[in-house]
């Protein structure tokens, strides 16, 4: 899989900047478990990217966790299926996930006040509620 990652219809990570390893999966397997090499590791290299703006990049590192290495590379493992290929896709499918959840913007809080009428409605049932619990008093003691 030599092709670029498209991400959206704005962004595409190059395909030199994806690089990836097979090797021996952990796990059952039968005898195929010490001959084929199914497992995947795709690595991204986050820092050296100009694919992803500055934000974006810093939303990334802060998605991937414990894949992102001290050098800025991130590591997608995958070994679900006993099909080397098919767990590339699964790796890349996943990359491009992460990828487009850090695009994604977050909206800016604006501080809001609730309305008058509802501060109004809040102290009438608090009142309402004290005078419930005042009559229960007077009336238990009896």
């Amino acid at each position: 899989m030599s092709d670029s990652l498209d991400i959206d219809a704005t962004h595409s990570i190059p395909a030199r900047e994806l690089t990836w390893t097979a090797v021996r999966a952990s796990g059952p397997g039968g005898q195929n478990v010490n001959k084929v090499s199914s497992k995947v590791e795709l690595r991204f290299d986050l820092a050296a990217t100009s694919a992803i703006d500055a934000e974006s990049k810093g939303r990334l590192a802060g998605l991937a966790g414990s894949r992102l290495d001290a050098d800025g590379t991130l590591r997608i493992v995958v070994q679900d299926t006993r099909d080397q290929r098919r767990n590339l896709e699964i790796a890349r499918e996943r990359l491009a996930e992460l990828i487009r959840a850090a695009l994604v913007r977050p909206k800016k809080r604006r501080p809001t006040r609730p309305s008058r009428g509802a501060r109004e409605r809040r102290l009438a049932e608090k009142r309402h509620r004290g005078e419930t619990k005042r009559v229960r008093a007077h009336s238990s003691s009896d």
